[in-house]
């Protein structure tokens, strides 16, 4: 069925253009996370890099609407194509609001929670860019949904730490300050999870209605 479709109109370059971006800046949140003792410059640097990755975000998502709006014929559906390229979007915007509140709180550094929550996320980031190109042949759909369910394994252990960093958190944390600011904080990166699942469940609705 996609072969059948020209060139001009496909859609996946874009998503696999979207889903590397995230990728990359999932890396550069956990290189931001690992650099951190590296000086107040260095860490506004990086907070930098993710941001100009925020944008390219936007450029790809902004393109793939405007094709969506020129095009009568898609190769998958309309709604599919919108939400896929949307929920992508919102990861790379979590990881860019994480970053900055970093700055912002002035945390004396990550903590142990932050980093495995981090790791979970890239893992996620990882497989989504391994995946769109799948997207291309519908014969790939059993590959296809098999990094599906590598997407939800990363997000239930992404939720188990966040359990954890906040039960750790109201139990052993006495300043109020610290509480909010890493409670905020383990909520974004935990939400970019929810959008990196929320990616696995758009692609298995496609393969549901084209494999």
């Amino acid at each position: 069925m996609f072969g059948l479709i020209p060139k001009e109109e496909s859609f996946f370059e874009l998503f696999e253009r979207s889903a590397r971006n995230c990728d990359e800046a999932a890396k550069a949140f956990q290189g931001l996370l690992d650099a951190w003792g590296d000086g107040e410059a260095a860490r506004e640097e990086r907070v930098r890099k993710i941001k100009d990755l925020e944008h390219v975000g936007d450029q790809v998502t902004h393109e793939t609407i405007e094709r969506l709006n020129r095009m009568f014929i898609t190769p998958i559906d309309r709604e599919d194509i919108h939400e896929l390229v949307c929920r992508l979007d919102d990861i790379v915007d979590l990881i860019d609001t994480a970053a900055h509140r970093m700055l912002l709180y002035r945390v004396s550094g990550p903590t142990e929670d932050c980093r495995k929550m981090t790791a979970a996320l890239c893992h996620s980031t990882a497989v989504i860019a391994e995946a769109m190109p799948l997207m291309r042949d519908m014969k790939n759909a059993k590959t296809l949904r098999e990094r599906v369910v590598a997407i939800h394994t990363q997000e239930n252990a992404a939720d188990q730490v966040l359990s954890h960093a906040l039960a750790a958190l109201f139990s052993q944390e006495t300043d109020a300050r610290e509480i909010l600011k890493w409670k905020d904080l383990y909520q974004e990166i935990e939400s970019a999870t929810d959008r990196c699942e929320d990616v696995a469940n758009v692609l298995d609705a496609i393969v549901m209605k084209n494999a």
